[in-house]
């Protein structure tokens, strides 16, 4: 059986947003940004109480089917270690269905809370980076929005077969891959503008619009401009517009989001380097430079609140 962990054992996570992408890196390309969830859990009790306040607090469940839940049940189970009852507390800042990640940062801060509850009760097995990158990975099935939220600043993820196990082999939520990442040190004058609108966007819709193969030309254009990328967020931010390009996804979404489209077209005729912000709606812009003085306006027309993010360092548990 596993060990209990006491009542009156608390911890807190904030966790930031995360765009993922950044134009041509599909799936493995993410950045840390500046908007952040906070969470607060408190063990006590026979029961599962959670509150949530602010962004989606009136569309998620209040028990047990809850993304944060699910991922601090996840996470003590890793642990190896039970909790009684949870007092969850959940105050909400990144908006939903947005493209910039809750779903991934509400795993991450999950998970994040959980290793802070094991840590502070000093029972069972410490949860490192890498097993927040797995854990939370296997959530979504892909490490881009959960490693940024994780290790902060800009990262490069992939995966790798597990050794010995088929994808076919795998059933439930066993996961077939291993998850990596590694945070890029981004250059000092880069700078991050989100672009949100009130209008959400399904990841599954939006990605149920890409095609199952591209043109070799299209799949070298990808790989050549995803490389660049990761030479102008360290290096030299004046490549960011040929770095930012893409021929594998924002084109194919641009119909749904025609509004996002627009605005991501607008920006780049002015050079400025803009993308869709993981599936959209949100556009983010990084640049070294100052954005045209009509921005605000031109996004507000669009439909779009503009602000400037820090780029974000990774979850902080206390």
């Amino acid at each position: 059986m596993n060990p209990v962990l006491p009542a009156g054992v608390q911890a807190q996570a904030r966790v930031p947003a995360s765009s993922a992408n950044l134009g041509p890196g599909f799936d493995c390309l993410g950045i840390a940004l500046g908007i952040y969830d906070d969470i607060s859990v408190t063990v006590g009790g026979d029961a599962l109480r959670i509150t949530v306040s602010g962004e989606g607090a009136e569309g998620v469940p209040l028990d047990e089917r809850h993304l944060v839940v699910r991922a601090i049940n996840r996470g003590l189970a890793a642990a190896g270690v039970a909790a009684p009852g949870l007092d969850v507390k959940c105050r909400n800042s990144i908006p939903h269905a947005r493209g910039l990640g809750s779903s991934a940062s509400a795993v991450v801060g999950g998970l994040a809370v959980a290793a802070g509850l094991v840590r502070e009760a000093g029972l069972g097995t410490q949860l490192s980076t890498e097993a927040l990158i797995q854990l939370s990975s296997e959530f979504e099935g892909h490490p881009d929005n959960a490693s940024a939220s994780v290790l902060g600043s800009a990262v490069v993820s992939w995966s790798e077969p597990t050794a010995g196990v088929h994808t076919s082999d795998v059933a439930g939520d066993s996961p077939a891959l291993n998850y990596f990442a590694r945070s890029l040190e981004l250059h000092p004058g880069i700078r991050a503008y989100a672009m949100i609108p009130q209008v959400e966007s399904s990841t599954a819709v939006t990605r149920g619009l890409l095609p199952d193969a591209v043109s070799r030309a299209d799949a070298v254009f990808n790989v050549s401009r995803a490389a660049l990328a990761v030479v102008a967020l360290t290096t030299e931010p004046q490549l960011l517009m040929a770095a930012t390009e893409d021929r594998l996804h924002q084109d194919y979404r641009a119909p749904v989001m025609p509004a996002t489209a627009a605005l991501v077209r607008w920006l780049r005729e002015r050079q400025v380097p803009a993308t869709v912000s993981g599936a959209g709606p949100t556009v983010l812009a990084l640049t070294a430079s100052e954005l045209p003085p009509q921005t605000r306006d031109k996004a507000a027309e669009l439909g779009f609140v503009l602000q400037e993010v820090e780029i974000a360092p990774g979850v902080v548990v206390h």
